[in-house]
């Protein structure tokens, strides 16, 4: 069985010691810990809190990274995988995926989990487990859900969760069901 990745998206504006940075710290601990592995965007803020943690609990923390920023990569990265457009960077955090966090992030967050949301609604790739953290995902995922429910689509596809045990448990228990 291959090693699993949860891929992780969110804001690169969250600093050490900020509740945003340390929730998503958190988080990568708890999916290292249950023996996934992390995939960001690689640079600084949420990503680089998610690839220390699990970085400091021994798994593999991949970053995909987009030649056009001039950004540093977080140094706790095991793997990067340099892409040199945006489509092909959310291409590869897509493809890495075997589940997808959305935490607290800006429109970048926001056109990483439509585009997730809208592969899994038209059946272009297989259902995969889709969390989403905090008040605001929950507000965006339920009015949407209102216009996915008038269109006869499929509903209930992202789940949103206020903290990040409870998200971390969903991801976990969808990967490492036998």
């Amino acid at each position: 069985m291959k090693n699993k990745f949860v891929t992780v998206f969110g804001s690169s504006v969250p600093k050490p010691g900020e509740e945003e940075y340390e929730t998503a710290y958190q988080l990568g601990k708890l999916l290292a810990k249950s023996g996934l592995n992390v995939c960001t965007g690689g640079y600084q803020g949420i990503m680089d809190a998610v690839s220390k943690g699990a970085n400091v609990a021994g798994a593999e923390a991949v970053g995909v990274t987009l030649d056009i920023y001039n950004s540093v990569p977080s140094k706790y990265l095991t793997k990067e995988i340099r892409c040199h457009t945006l489509y092909e960077r959310l291409d590869n955090l897509i493809k890495i995926g075997d589940a997808y966090v959305i935490l607290q992030g800006g429109t970048g967050t926001l056109v990483e989990l439509a585009v997730v949301w809208e592969f899994i609604n038209k059946k272009m790739m297989q259902p995969k487990p889709v969390a989403c953290h905090g008040t605001m995902w929950s507000e965006i995922v339920n009015l949407m859900e209102s216009q996915i429910k008038k269109e006869k689509r499929e509903t209930g596809l992202i789940k949103c969760f206020s903290d990040i045990e409870t998200c971390a448990d969903y991801i976990i228990s969808s990967l490492t069901r036998v």
